[in-house]
């Protein structure tokens, strides 16, 4: 017989999502058990986003997690498009009413929330395997899995689907229940980590003729630096030397250095938008990966499942309070608004700033005037600023 367990929210997977659920939970007297296939060290040193909206940041804040993040995040107030070889400052502070955003990597925010769900008592198991979700459709929701051998069920009023893009929830909900919006880019980004001071204050976003580059930060000491490439490039044809020779020719400006260090990481990542409606059946909700993916150009991976969750603790906190299931029966729908709109920021950011196979001059010449129209504009950059720095929520 499987070790039966019963808690009022059951979660699946503990990336940003998950633990951000569960402690806002947490906050409003709601139980909740995390469960996660991976150890909490890969989960915690896994190299991913590390820009935080100013919603994100006030949110994290709020909930009692945000010191360390206080303290060791660089805030920023603006971001630097690069283009022609001249570079133009796009000013969060002044087109938004004073609000920005914070670089601190996701590995971090999660070290910050398990040390709180620990803290609080919370139930975060990692290191589950075969895990299933069950009777979604139903009153009493099971989530199955298997820990130091042993079989365990855990009953749940509700469950949610924070395990990703590659999780188990979204595939499990009935064929036909599910719409998919795709769109494939014809590139990727090769990301290196390099042990060397950020050459900039500020990200830098670069069109270059050889294609799009980016400059980014993890701290004070290390810089995140990624190039556009083919996805199917081999990443063992890119030595230190040669990536550097190319970063240094797309984001060349002059008066500016760009200053090189051992590359502590490298990997070569595809770009896709991917978008599943609806975002919920029965009482099984996703969030997160697992509904939506964006391409990064637009920094809005983590900030947009932490929305989600938002989302779905307010419908839970309602729900609990009032056994009215009114947000709960509109979460797909709320959630959906910001999730298109902010696919649609990464999109126009993506075309904006990266080279097209088989573009025509006219294409070049077109997103040139774009970036012209974005630096010259202040309604233009106001648009792009209120995007970046995050829309409010709902």
């Amino acid at each position: 017989m499987p070790i039966s367990q019963r808690t009022q929210v059951g979660i699946v997977g503990a990336g940003p999502a998950g633990l951000v659920l569960s402690h806002l939970l947490y906050l409003q007297g709601i139980d909740s058990v995390v469960v996660e296939n991976r150890s909490r060290q890969y989960v915690e040193e896994r190299v991913r986003a590390g820009v935080l909206e100013q919603g994100t940041v006030d949110l994290l804040t709020a909930m009692g997690v945000g010191e360390r993040m206080k303290t060791e995040g660089l805030v920023h107030y603006g971001i630097e498009l690069r283009f022609e070889g001249r570079s133009h400052r796009i000013d969060f502070q002044d087109l938004t009413g004073g609000k920005g955003i914070t670089i601190y990597a996701q590995a971090e925010v999660l070290k910050d929330l398990n040390n709180a769900r620990v803290a609080t008592g919370g139930q975060v198991f990692f290191e589950v395997e075969n895990v299933s979700v069950q009777d979604y459709d139903g009153a009493k929701p099971k989530i199955r899995y298997e820990k130091d051998g042993n079989a365990c069920e855990l009953t749940c009023d509700f469950i949610a689907g924070c395990d990703g893009f590659h999780g188990i929830c979204r595939p499990s909900i009935p064929d036909g229940v599910l719409t998919e919006y795709v769109r494939e880019y014809p590139f990727g980004w090769l990301g290196i980590l390099a042990d060397a001071a950020p050459s900039s204050e500020e990200l830098i976003y670069t069109y270059h003729d050889r294609g799009f580059a980016l400059l980014s930060m993890r701290t004070p000491q290390i810089s995140r630096l990624y190039l556009q490439c083919d996805p199917e490039e081999d990443i063992d044809l890119w030595s230190d030397e040669k990536i550097w020779q190319e970063l240094q020719t797309r984001l060349a400006s002059n008066g500016w250095t760009l200053t090189e260090g051992p590359i502590l990481q490298k990997g070569i990542t595809g770009m896709r938008s991917f978008v599943v409606e609806p975002m919920q059946y029965g009482n099984l909700f996703l969030a997160g990966d697992s509904a939506h993916i964006v391409p990064p150009t637009g920094a809005k991976g983590l900030n947009l499942a932490v929305a989600d969750v938002q989302v779905l603790a307010r419908a839970l906190t309602r729900f609990y309070a009032t056994g009215s299931r009114c947000l709960l029966n509109k979460y797909s729908a709320t959630c959906l608004r910001r999730v298109w709109k902010v696919q649609r920021f990464s999109w126009w950011m993506t075309s904006m700033l990266h080279r097209f196979p088989n573009e025509s001059p006219f294409d070049h010449r077109r997103q040139l005037a774009e970036l012209d129209y974005v630096t010259s504009s202040r309604a233009a950059a106001l648009t792009l600023a209120e995007n970046y720095v995050g829309l409010p929520m709902e």
